[in-house]
């Protein structure tokens, strides 16, 4: 049996090797930290650390240069991905999606925290620029419900109470009742940081830069792109607004909204 021949038999049994994302299909990567509830635990402040907050930032800043992302929202320890439509990276391969975005993650939030990370990743796929929307929606939606819980968790966990005893007495507890709870311990949870509640969005913006012509010997403004991290994002309706405008010129040329 030739080298070739033997070659090819091994290539076959790479099963997931020739799954692609549909061309022209609204795709999210999203990558989440493995074992990330022992793993800060013992290294931040709990239950939100400024700390934490800044390394994510910066590990979504990285996966959002690799993937030439026109948005990514990051939110507790997972990171979403937006490609545009057009995108054809990797040949769309689906196994290189995730393993490279799942690395990027893990290499970078490692540089930032400094103590090795890591982070897996799977994909989603949606069919229009609405399917996107309700989507990061979807993950709003749950940055608020996480942050509520997490916050009650430990607030209770700090006031005194063990694991069992905090995970007990808030077992079948409306989002009416943590909020009594919280603000029985002195914290208003509307009026914590909207980061924390809400998530962080990174996406391009314009803006001008004065310069000066040295061959005119006059001042002029040029156009630049830049990313803008919004730790102040809106919500619910208004969410859907903003990531609506968001998308509307990425879509434009190969998907419509419902």
């Amino acid at each position: 049996m030739e080298f070739t021949d033997f070659e090819a038999r091994q290539r076959e049994r790479e099963w997931f090797h020739g799954l692609t994302v549909p061309p022209g299909s609204w795709t999210v990567l999203r990558v989440d930290g493995r074992g990330f509830s022992k793993f800060t635990e013992a290294r931040f402040e709990k239950p939100f650390d400024p700390r934490f907050g800044e390394c994510m930032a910066e590990t979504a800043q990285a996966l959002m240069a690799e993937f030439a992302s026109p948005y990514v929202y990051t939110e507790s320890d997972e990171i979403s991905v937006l490609l545009d439509p057009a995108a054809d990276l990797f040949g769309r391969g689906v196994e290189k999606l995730v393993s490279i975005s799942a690395g990027v993650a893990s290499a970078a939030f490692t540089h930032a925290a400094g103590t090795p990370a890591h982070f897996d990743g799977r994909v989603w796929l949606g069919t229009t620029a609405e399917d996107v929307i309700d989507y990061f929606s979807w993950r709003q939606a749950d940055a608020t419900r996480c942050a509520l819980n997490g916050w009650c968790y430990w607030t209770l966990r700090q006031a005194g109470k063990t694991a069992s005893e905090a995970g007990a007495a808030l077992e079948g507890a409306g989002v009416s009742e943590k909020n009594e709870m919280l603000f029985a311990h002195g914290v208003n949870f509307a009026e914590l940081p909207a980061w924390q509640r809400r998530g962080v969005g990174l996406y391009w913006e314009t803006y001008e830069r004065t310069g000066f012509d040295p061959v005119r010997e006059i001042e002029v403004a040029a156009t630049r792109r830049r990313v803008r991290v919004e730790r102040e994002l809106p919500m619910k309706d208004e969410y859907r607004a903003f990531l609506g405008r968001l998308l509307q010129p990425i879509g434009s040329g190969s998907r419509r909204t419902r």
